[in-house]
């Protein structure tokens, strides 16, 4: 862990090069270019406010913020994992979701400016929220390092991630709230290790609250020992990389 720490700060400068690299291939020849990680979550947040705020009425006040405060943390997780899982087979560095916090950062643009267009309250809890975001960040690492290195070994696991990735969206708390699951089945989703991080975006967004010690630790928790994990597996087996790729 230290060693991943050290060897990502003595190349941030390359890092952050080829972040930018990625950015710029991925808008390629596209009119509208950066202004995508704009218009993405909110052409999705668009859709699921009119399907589940007007269409299935959801009685939930300001559905759209409520929606989108956790539908761009989630957005960052998927496709940063989707992108790394076939990083190592690619003959890349897990650098793609590098440019993944870029994009990130650029969508909180939309949600600012639709609290500014719906007069919903700014809540000062906003200051918490670099905790859920490094939650987030490692969490997100430890994924990309496990399954690109099961990637490398087991082809299948590219197409695996997507299903997962669908199947994760509705377990997490995203387009509903936990208080609609009946009581006796949410221990089932607070297994869930992105509850905990999303949790902490939706309490200083939507709900002007901060989290619990207990959520904040295990915000926390989750993506060190995610971290931990997905980059042992990966200094374990990466020798072994030359052979199957």
């Amino acid at each position: 862990m230290v060693e991943l720490v050290r060897d990502t700060y003595r190349y941030r400068e390359l890092i952050w090069a080829l972040a930018l690299k990625e950015l710029r291939v991925r808008y390629k020849r596209s009119l509208l270019g950066f202004f995508w990680a704009l218009l993405n979550p909110a052409l999705l947040m668009i859709v699921l406010t009119l399907v589940f705020g007007t269409i299935m009425r959801f009685s939930i006040d300001h559905y759209a913020v409520f929606l989108l405060s956790v539908l761009l943390p989630w957005t960052f997780f998927s496709q940063a994992l989707a992108y790394s899982v076939d990083s190592v087979v690619g003959n890349g560095a897990l650098l793609k979701k590098v440019s993944n916090i870029v994009n990130f950062l650029l969508s909180l643009i939309p949600l600012a400016l639709l609290i500014v267009l719906l007069r919903f309250p700014l809540h000062w809890t906003w200051v918490y929220l670099p905790v859920p975001m490094l939650g987030l960040f490692l969490f997100t690492q430890g994924a990309a390092f496990f399954f690109a290195t099961a990637n490398v070994f087991y082809r299948d696991v590219s197409h695996i991630v997507q299903i997962l990735l669908s199947a994760w969206f509705y377990f997490s708390p995203i387009i509903y709230s936990l208080d609609f699951i009946p009581e006796k089945y949410r221990w089932l989703f607070h297994l869930n290790p992105l509850l905990y991080v999303l949790n902490g975006f939706r309490l200083s967004i939507y709900y002007g609250k901060l989290p619990s010690l207990n959520s904040c630790a295990l915000s926390l928790g989750c993506g060190i020992v995610a971290l931990f994990i997905g980059f042992s597996i990966f200094r374990r087996y990466q020798n072994r990389f030359i052979y199957y790729i």
